[in-house]
């Protein structure tokens, strides 16, 4: 196999994986307006869009008239305003995270975002559920309208007590430099008869288009079973079909870039995870816990666990064996993990995330050399063999079957193995897109620095220099190995292939482009070292 058309093979098949993603995953990410007014949820948000999940006596009508208000909490990594009419998240500020580089604007995670919501919901239903049994859902009251973290742990109680007497009160609990949040339902029973209750928990998503094609970055619901660790959902799943599954343990989540939300019900119980799509353009996914009976004057506690905040793997694997999949390295996580470990290992010693790429460039393209000078070494045998090729084709004419014999022998008598540049090649494809999902998926690299203009490896070069370096390299690359290939359209490809992929890259994270550009660097480095060993032993290998 001639090299140019194993560069072209690089470039088609790194084409058709992007084009692979764009056709695999149903939307991406929202394009939120940072600069829009966020608005609470009593404001916009019609109060007849909010799905109860059906209890042993169905679903309940909603009321269109209930008075509630907001609750403030603030702790050391969020704002968070809870609507007293249900005790629902209607925003969460990530207060370590800007919403724009360099902007004093903490990102919102939860919210309501020009029009497209995002909410974390819960409530009790069953048979004396206050969420099945109030019109409209109950309205908690509070003893104050905010809450600050001042030590270790913020409880935010919010209680209500239903026409019998009974009173429920929703607890939600926060913890110092923690994005996951306990939630816990007290229900104490007064009555001279025995309650039945449910907890059920859910997260409410806008609807939203799909990105271009250069962000791959899923956006969409997951859930987790004890059969199914990991499973998307996506907004056009739940279009064809609710989901409606029972297990133990389990959790559900929306992912989008470089953040999750997730519940984590009781993993001791058998939940059943659910989706709905409603008022026909927001989608829930949500769990439903098992029916607790609550005897006559005693009390009972419910309890769950909701995360908002960033993708970091160690800490949602702290919270469910299985959530950390959440940080979704496509089918090729067994490769990205480590390659992952390997990145932060270094970023802690060189304290630079451009750095840090760098590095694992040079490791990864060192590693791989033995298959790099397997690859040139192939090509270049291949292409002294061209004047012996083109005899055979003129000795045996349209005689195809001839002519391959002919061919087969002289391989064998060359000992070269017209495989042998492509094998190499595709054994090192999956160690690359392994580390393209670890740069697209690393939270870390979220407006990281790296040097002069560079000030966010998770945005694209401002200024196009890496994109434009990025070609040169190709360029040089191509005249390191003088076109042999006859076809006029293959010559035309790879005469454009450096102007594409500039144009391509325009668009991509300069984290991802710096790591492109350093693997062509490397490759030139390697591809000199091997040519000038190979012309020492007499093989003729450019020219």
């Amino acid at each position: 196999m001639e090299s140019q058309r194993t560069f072209l093979l690089i470039g088609l098949m790194l084409v058709s994986f992007l084009l692979f993603q764009e056709w695999n995953n149903d939307y991406n990410a929202p394009k939120a307006d940072p600069s829009a007014t966020t608005q609470t949820l009593g404001a916009t948000t019609s109060e007849s869009d909010d799905f109860i999940p059906a209890s042993s006596d169905g679903e309940v009508p909603v009321a269109t008239t209930a008075k509630r208000s907001v609750i403030d909490v603030t702790t050391d990594v969020f704002t968070v305003k809870i609507d007293t009419r249900g005790g629902d998240i209607i925003e969460a500020d990530l207060l370590q995270y800007e919403e724009t580089k360099g902007s004093d604007t903490p990102f919102m995670l939860l919210g309501e975002f020009d029009g497209n919501q995002y909410f974390s919901q819960s409530g009790l239903i069953g048979l004396n559920g206050p969420d099945a049994t109030v019109a409209g859902r109950p309205v908690y009251k509070t003893t104050q309208k905010s809450f600050t973290l001042n030590g270790d742990e913020l409880r935010v109680p919010l209680e209500f007590t239903d026409s019998k007497g009974v009173t429920f009160t929703k607890t939600y609990i926060f913890k110092k430099g923690d994005y996951a949040v306990d939630l816990e339902y007290t229900v104490n029973n007064v009555t001279a008869d025995p309650i039945q209750v449910q907890l059920y928990t859910q997260v409410k998503r806008t609807v939203q288009d799909k990105g271009s094609l250069v962000d791959q970055n899923y956006l969409g619901a997951a859930y987790g079973t004890e059969e199914e660790p990991y499973e998307k959902y996506s907004f056009s799943d739940m279009a064809d079909k609710n989901l409606n599954v029972t297990t133990a343990g389990g959790y559900i989540a929306f992912i989008q870039h470089y953040f999750v939300s997730a519940w984590v019900p009781q993993q001791d119980q058998q939940n059943t995870l659910y989706s709905k799509l409603v008022a026909g353009n927001a989608a829930i996914i949500g769990t439903k816990g098992e029916a607790v009976n609550v005897q006559a004057g005693t009390q009972t506690t419910l309890a769950s666990t909701y995360y908002m905040g960033p993708k970091e793997s160690d800490v949602l694997e702290a919270i469910h064996p299985d959530l950390d999949l959440t940080v979704d390295y496509g089918w090729l996580w067994f490769i990205s993990q480590p390659l992952f470990v390997l990145l932060k290992w270094l970023h802690s010693i060189l304290g630079n995330w451009g750095l840090a790429i760098i590095a694992i460039t040079v490791i990864v393209k060192s590693a791989m050399y033995p298959l790099t000078k397997a690859q040139y070494t192939s090509m270049a045998k291949m292409r002294a063999l061209q004047p012996k090729m083109a005899a055979l084709k003129e000795k045996f004419g349209d005689d195809r079957q001839k002519f391959g014999q002919a061919m087969m022998e002289m391989y064998r008598k060359e000992k070269v193995n017209p495989m042998g540049g492509c094998l190499p090649l595709l054994l090192q494809m999956p160690i690359f897109l392994a580390l393209f999902y670890v740069f697209l998926e690393s939270t870390e690299l979220r407006h990281a620095e790296f040097v002069l203009w560079l000030t966010d490896l998770s945005a694209k070069d401002p200024y196009y220099v890496l994109p434009i370096l990025f070609g040169a390299s190709m360029f040089i690359t191509q005249k390191l190995q003088p076109m042999t290939v006859q076809d006029p359209m293959q010559q035309k490809m790879m005469t454009f292939m450096p102007v594409i992929f500039s144009v391509f890259f325009l668009w991509f994270p300069s984290g991802l482009v710096l790591y492109w550009l350093v693997s062509n660097l490397i490759s030139i480095a390697q591809m000199l070292i091997i040519y000038r060993g190979m012309e020492k032993k007499g093989i003729k290998v450019r020219g």
